[in-house]
């Protein structure tokens, strides 16, 4: 049983909302509203994992020779700089979001993201960026291997051609054909199977199905839980 010592020191901890589910599952803009909603900083765990594949891709074009000293070693110029509301990955101290969000490295970020010492050395920089400030924190393993503690936790879902048709309005700026939304539907499928292990739902987390829910709503719902959780330890 927890003693009433500890329960008094978690209750003191800044608040963490963590928010885990597959990829294109809204984790990160969700995480970035809610955080906005709370006045609390937004950490993008995704962002790291695909800094470290960019880094990687410069030092490396052949993705068939990485290994994880490879591109733990290409890391070393990925930094997570504090904003004003966010946290954000930069390489050789520059932003490169067009980078991190192309092709060839959305193609390769599983690959890098099963890599057992990249993960500890991402989970490490998020869990820093945590230390002393409430945060929503979103991406992988978030509420089991990085925040087990975290008082709020979020596994988000939703239908996989419901997740192909949102990342193609976003990619594209225009509602996509079936055909394109099939293709995408497929490669999240496959990337689902890939990512398995790196997303899995902590038995405590709270799971929110947003296929039909607009993105108002599901930010709606985690921000009273946070609310409420928030009230339940000033009690």
């Amino acid at each position: 049983m927890t003693s009433p010592v500890s329960d008094s020191a978690e209750r003191r901890r800044p608040l963490v909302v963590a928010i885990d589910g597959p990829a294109a599952s809204g984790k990160s803009s969700t995480a970035k509203w809610v955080a906005s909603e709370l006045g609390m900083r937004h950490v993008d765990s995704g962002a790291l994992y695909r800094a470290a594949t960019a880094s990687a891709l410069r030092r490396e074009p052949d993705s068939a020779k990485w290994t994880e000293d490879l591109v733990l070693a290409a890391s070393s110029t990925v930094t997570l700089v504090a904003g004003e509301t966010t946290f954000h990955a930069r390489l050789d101290g520059a932003a490169a979001e067009a980078e991190l969000r192309g092709k060839d490295v959305t193609s390769r970020v599983s690959l890098v993201a099963r890599m057992p010492r990249v993960r500890e050395w991402v989970n490490g920089l998020v869990r820093q960026a945590a230390e002393g400030h409430p945060v929503v924190v979103d991406g992988r393993d978030m509420g089991t291997a990085v925040f087990p503690q975290a008082r709020v936790k979020i596994f988000l879902v939703a239908d996989p051609w419901e997740r192909a048709k949102r990342r193609l309005i976003q990619r594209f700026e225009r509602q996509p054909t079936e055909a394109e939304i099939a293709e995408e539907t497929d490669t999240l499928v496959h990337r689902d199977a890939k990512d398995e292990s790196q997303t899995q739902r902590a038995v405590d987390a709270v799971l929110i199905d947003t296929t039909y829910l607009t993105q108002e709503e599901q930010v709606a719902r985690i921000v009273a839980l946070a609310r409420q959780s928030q009230r339940a330890s000033a009690g």
